[in-house]
């Protein structure tokens, strides 16, 4: 069906339907974008919303995590350490990736749909002023010939009347016996030029009307149809295009719904890997204190003269030193551990204010710190003994006496440092039970520790209260302190390689940055030498020259059958 044919005579009704399917053109391009301004809103709230439940530095809740886990250094894998949390944050990354998707929608949709729509309506308004423009000369060029003929029409008309009044006159004339022959000759002279006008007026009529029905016809049958096709084809263009620009509209959406599927299989997963068990268990390794539940209170019988005791079983003597006064900074005696308040305040050195479990972790901690700057300095002092060497060897290149005082200075740090090192492990083997608890007797010093302390050895680590208040008395430790190869590095020297009690898969890539420990990439298949003891790493093993710890949540461990029974 064509317009031309079909519609010649319905020009502004054309005209009115085009500009209206502009309007709904104009109208769809509006709609899709405030659809990607409404995409780009929910993708922000959503990137704001797992923003704002991300653990934050510095917050309280955080500081009770590292509290709990003080070999890690970064606060987010801290709180990563329960299955729950983990999962928590696993859900928090999904919906950042969630909302990034719908960002993707939007920028699609903006490109795709509303950029090429706009620049294709600008063309769309320029084709059909052109196209009602040609339709608009065509009718003032048919109307100026119907005016022609018109015209021609007219005259003729008028000059028929013309003559035939003329015709008349000279007939009455001619039958009138009183009027002279010149008279009549005149009045015959005048009908016969009135009749050769009006046979003029005649045959321009004739020759008018054959050329406006030819222009009519041309108009009618060429002119507007193929004006009126281009308009058609140029409306059938439309609705091609807002009908694909529909399909687009679609298909973008649809592009990212696996994406979007495996973000939501990815929050499914991690839900499905929260283990109540493992959290309850994560709790207890946390706020383990070590103590004991308080025994029976003994019976105080006041009718008696007798000086009211206390009873040894109770908490506040649950550490065996025959003192009453809990060790956690509170000088009533009458209060039992658990409802006594920490001391914000700096705690003493060896952190006897805190219970034995978290005191362990706290002088492990200081162990592994204390240790890392022994070597530390030790890498220096290597590189500056190099350095000696070199200027030794090729003078001109530096004078050697100039590094010894350096040289010196390192290693009284070194040995400061393991003066250090050994303090703290004599505290952390108290607490982990590998040293018996000194009584009051120790107290009275030998002539070997007088002899020592005359001879200005340092006496910080001889003469010194331990957390619960004796005293301990470690003279021949203290002297082999003084001696650079000490038994604690013979002991790292001569030790075997642990032997293999499993396997494990990587989770995630780990840079272990810090001293003793491992990178791993994820997916990555490695041996198991030593389980987690409770401290959140698993040590591990490459080959037979890498290895070292990561964390524990960032492996999956198999355990052969055999450790497992062990």
């Amino acid at each position: 069906m064509s317009w031309g044919t079909e519609l010649w005579d319905q020009f502004d009704n054309l005209e009115k339907h085009t500009q209206w399917g502009i309007d709904v053109l104009e109208k769809y391009i509006k709609f899709v974008k405030e659809r990607t301004e409404i995409e780009l809103s929910y993708a922000k709230q959503l990137r704001n919303l797992s923003k704002k439940y991300q653990p934050k530095k510095n917050s309280k809740e955080e500081e009770e995590y590292r509290l709990c886990w003080p070999k890690f250094c970064l606060l987010r894998q801290d709180f990563s350490r329960y299955t729950s949390t983990r999962a928590f944050l696993a859900t928090l990354n999904e919906m950042n990736d969630y909302a990034g998707q719908h960002e993707v929608i939007s920028e699609n949709m903006t490109s795709l749909i509303t950029a090429e729509l706009t620049r294709y309506v600008q063309e769309l308004k320029q084709e059909r002023k052109s196209h009602f423009h040609d339709g608009r000369k065509a009718q003032q060029h048919i109307e100026t010939c119907w005016k022609q003929l018109e015209a021609s029409k007219r005259r003729f008309e008028r000059d028929c009347k013309e003559a035939d009044r003329a015709q008349q006159y000279f007939e009455k004339m001619d039958a009138d016996i009183n009027v002279t022959k010149a008279d009549v000759e005149k009045a015959r002279q005048q009908a016969q030029l009135r009749h050769q006008m009006a046979e003029d007026s005649k045959a321009e009529y004739s020759s008018t009307l054959q050329k406006f029905n030819s222009e009519q016809h041309e108009h009618y049958y060429t002119h507007i149809p193929n004006i009126f096709q281009k308009i058609q084809e140029m409306e059938e263009r439309r609705i091609v295009r807002i009908g694909e620009s529909m399909k687009t509209f679609a298909e973008v959406d649809r592009q990212v719904i696996p994406i979007i599927g495996k973000c939501l299989d990815e929050i499914t997963k991690a839900a499905e890997s929260v283990d109540h068990k493992n959290d309850s268990q994560m709790v207890i390794e946390a706020f383990k204190s070590g103590f004991e539940p308080p025994g029976d209170v003994d019976f105080e019988d006041f009718t008696q003269p007798m000086k009211r005791t206390v009873s040894e079983s109770s908490l506040s003597n649950s550490r065996g030193d025959g003192k009453s006064e809990p060790k956690f900074g509170s000088k009533s005696k009458g209060k039992l551990w658990p409802f006594i308040k920490k001391n914000k305040g700096a705690g003493p050195e060896d952190f006897s204010n805190l219970p034995p479990e978290q005191r362990r972790k706290k002088l492990q901690q200081k162990v592994d710190e204390l240790n890392r700057d022994i070597q530390k300095e030790m890498d220096s002092r290597d590189a500056l003994t190099k350095m000696k060497d070199v200027y030794i060897k090729n003078p001109q290149m530096g004078d050697a006496a100039s590094v010894d005082h350096r040289l010196a200075e390192l290693g009284q740090n070194i040995e400061k440092l393991r003066l250090e090192v050994q303090k703290f492990e004599g505290w952390l083997a108290e607490v982990e039970g590998r040293l018996p608890a000194r009584s009051e007797q120790p107290r009275r010093q030998s002539g070997v520790y007088e002899a020592q302390n005359a001879s200005g050895v340092n006496s910080c680590a001889q003469d010194r209260e331990s957390p619960d208040g004796s005293y301990t008395e470690e003279q021949s430790q203290e002297t082999e302190m003084k001696v650079p190869a000490t038994d604690f590095d013979d002991e790292f020297d001569d030790e075997e390689p642990l032997p293999t009690i499993g396997t494990c898969k990587a989770l995630y890539t780990f840079e272990g940055q810090n001293e003793g420990t491992i990178s791993v990439a994820e997916g990555e298949m490695l041996y198991v030498i030593e389980e987690d003891k409770g401290d959140g790493w698993t040590r591990i093993r490459r080959n037979e020259d890498e290895e070292g710890y990561v964390p524990t949540s960032y492996v999956e461990v198999y355990l052969d059958k055999n450790a497992k029974d062990s």
